[in-house]
């Protein structure tokens, strides 16, 4: 299904089970344009209804992972504002709500995805990580939640996002004064997983960790990932139900029998796809 994926902001790959997304800017230092907004979600629901893929990557191509939101689209948000008060409320907010979205979609991808980032994450980049399941960075990479050096408050998922990934002090810190951070920093507060020494070999680790995420039961992976996620926006008592009920429903024998037998053959399991109506 990759190879009929046609965007004007990215590019997608293939390799075995593992989609390789990757921002095509570079003349722009990935630059979030109007583009990447209208085609990420629906670069998402593909893989997401493909059951072949298993794990994503996403990196960016270039000098820079991204330098978030591109001037265009703010010059958009802006002529909103020139309307009727009541309208232009009611527009900004339906605009803001699509730009959430468009991220949410990797959020609630079945599928595991691993953020592949270096040299400069700013922005509108940090939203986008966020809604990734595991990050990763070169060492070079520097963050920053720099929505506040124009005047505004970060709105498409860093501030709701971020405080359940790191310290709540922390984010605050970085939201109220947008200063820069570095990957070494971010390693220490829980944002990445691991630094490497420069892109290529951050994005192919990236690449080996998706393979490996890949090779496990599709079914347990789409499971895991969904409880991780109910548990972060419930309670301990609804997370416990939550996979209860899951596996009431899910756990199924074939699996289990391969995973067991493959581990006595000291081999490794080979699980059957998803089938091709999943979502």
């Amino acid at each position: 299904m990759t190879d009929k994926l046609e965007s004007t902001f990215f590019e997608v790959s293939r390799e075995g089970a593992v989609a390789h997304i990757e921002m095509n800017k570079p003349d722009k230092a990935n630059s979030m344009s109007p583009d990447f907004w209208k085609d990420l979600p629906v670069i998402a629901n593909a893989l997401n209804a493909d059951p072949e893929v298993r794990a994503v990557v996403i990196s960016g191509r270039g000098k820079h992972f991204t330098g978030g939101m591109d001037l265009a689209s703010f010059q958009d948000i802006m002529a909103l504002t020139k309307s009727e008060p009541a309208r232009a409320s009611y527009a900004m907010r339906d605009l803001i709500l699509k730009l959430q979205d468009a991220l949410t979609s990797l959020e609630t991808l079945r599928i595991p995805v691993i953020a592949a980032t270096h040299s400069t994450c700013l922005g509108a980049g940090v939203d986008l990580i966020s809604a990734c399941d595991i990050r990763i960075a070169s060492q070079d990479t520097s963050f920053g939640i720099e929505e506040i050096l124009v005047g505004m408050a970060a709105d498409v998922g860093t501030l709701q996002r971020l405080p359940k990934i790191m310290p709540s002090g922390i984010v605050r810190e970085l939201a109220y004064t947008g200063r820069r951070f570095s990957a070494e920093e971010a390693k220490g507060w829980g944002l990445v997983n691991s630094v490497h020494g420069d892109r290529d070999s951050t994005v192919q680790a990236a690449l080996d960790m998706a393979q490996q995420i890949a090779a496990q039961s599709p079914v347990a992976i789409a499971g895991i990932k969904h409880a991780i996620t109910y548990a972060r926006d419930h309670s301990v008592a609804d997370g416990l139900d939550q996979i209860a009920t899951w596996n009431s429903g899910m756990l199924r024998p074939e699996d289990l029998m391969k995973a067991i037998q493959a581990k006595m053959q000291k081999q490794q399991a080979i699980y059957d796809d998803l089938l091709s109506n999943a979502s």
